[in-house]
């Protein structure tokens, strides 16, 4: 049986990939890097608790050694979280984090190199396994990208160590007897390639899995656009942030003109083919940080982070032009058909500060845009006056 959502069905290697721009999955990556940040800081501090315990036990310099590069870790870790927690997400910082991760088990194997015990870092039993620990961690930023990085960053730098170690030491002469972490064989060193490239694969494909469901869970399975529950979310927490730093915020309503009578006329396949081609517009027309969502039915909203109130009327008039002017192709019709749309739009702090003023001044200016004649957009420059007039007299808008 066909899925509903015939796009996320083929998966390829150039799609696995790809660098994906979807909002669910980066505010899916914003929250595991904090949750990888708090784990990070737990790990860290237990594993204090392994170097600390040895140097107790017998004060050998790799007891030491190991004691001091734990404490650093615990520190960094302790650091990168306080960053994360206080600064905006980018992509750049799951990068960051990611390699920094893998290159904190590398620098630990490397300082044995520099104390002249080479046996310890390429036969470790302990500090080595830390590196699937950083590979696993990248299944929570939601980027395939960057589990394969880490899996490549681990194969990269432990292969540097290993052959920094073979071509600088003779690992296997009577001077390193007894061999307490075992003779240094190449055989086993590619066995632990394999097991990183295995470990990134496999964390690889749990991450296209998540962004399935992901997708699944958050996204519009007509038009491809953000569904209202996860919209409503996002809207909340920009309407905070924007609170939070002073920043300008706009929300769109927006409806498509008639179109009862579109679907009596042409029926629901060709009401379905008009609903994904003018979502397609308004996604193509908007920043990456703008979020588009269906809204119901034949309603869309937009939110316009960091916007104020006239550069937001300029894009929804631009946006208006674009989709009147939009061929939509229907089933069975030989000429295409053309659409109209009304906008509504509203503006933090100016029309409220919560998610219900807002949406209430969007509606209620979009029932003006309907009864202005349709195909217009109208906000608080274009229309509040208006707007606010039906506001005090109970107007609802009509569908």
């Amino acid at each position: 049986m066909p899925s509903s959502y015939p796009h996320l069905d083929r998966i390829s290697w150039r799609r696995w990939l790809s660098f994906s721009d979807d909002t669910a999955f980066a505010d899916a990556g914003a929250a595991g890097e904090l949750l990888i940040a708090q784990v990070r800081v737990v790990i860290t501090a237990l594993l204090l608790l392994i170097p600390a315990y040895n140097l107790a036990v017998s004060p050998l310099q790799e007891n030491v050694v190991g004691s001091g590069v734990a404490l650093s870790g615990f520190a960094l870790a302790v650091l990168v979280l306080f960053v994360v927690k206080n600064i905006r997400f980018r992509r750049w910082v799951g990068l960051g984090t990611t390699a920094l991760d893998v290159s904190i088990v590398s620098l630990a194997l490397s300082i044995f190199l520099v104390l002249g015990t080479p046996h310890t870092a390429v036969n470790s039993r302990v500090v080595f396994d830390v590196y699937f620990l950083a590979i696993g961690a990248t299944c929570l930023r939601y980027d395939r990208r960057l589990c394969l990085l880490s899996g490549a960053l681990a194969i990269l730098q432990y292969g540097a160590i290993s052959l920094y170690a073979a071509s600088h030491w003779e690992l296997n002469s009577a001077e390193f007897s007894p061999f307490r972490y075992g003779m240094f064989e190449w055989s086993t060193q590619v066995s632990r390639f394999i097991l990183l490239f295995v470990a990134s694969v496999l964390s690889m494909t749990i991450v296209v899995r998540a962004q399935r469901l992901r997708k699944l869970s958050t996204v519009d399975r007509l038009t491809g656009v953000l569904n209202r529950g996860f919209f409503d979310e996002r809207m909340v927490e920009e309407l905070s942030r924007a609170d939070r730093y002073g920043h300008p915020l706009s929300f769109a309503f927006i409806d498509l003109d008639r179109f009862k009578g579109f679907n009596d006329s042409y029926g629901h396949s060709a009401g379905d083919a008009a609903l994904r081609t003018i979502a397609s517009v308004l996604k193509n027309s908007v920043r990456r940080s703008d979020l588009v969502a269906r809204y119901g039915g034949e309603e869309f909203g937009i939110l316009l982070p960091e916007t104020p109130t006239q550069v937001a009327e300029e894009k929804m008039e631009a946006i208006r032009r674009s989709v009147a002017t939009t061929a939509i192709m229907l089933p069975r019709q030989m000429t295409p058909t053309y659409l109209t749309i009304s906008v509504g739009v509203a503006s933090a702090p100016n029309d409220g500060k919560e998610m219900d003023d807002l949406l209430h001044s969007a509606d209620l200016r979009l029932f003006e845009a309907k009864r202005a004649g349709r195909d217009r957009v109208v906000g608080p420059d274009t229309g509040g006056k208006r707007a606010r007039q039906s506001r005090h007299r109970g107007v609802s808008r009509l569908g």
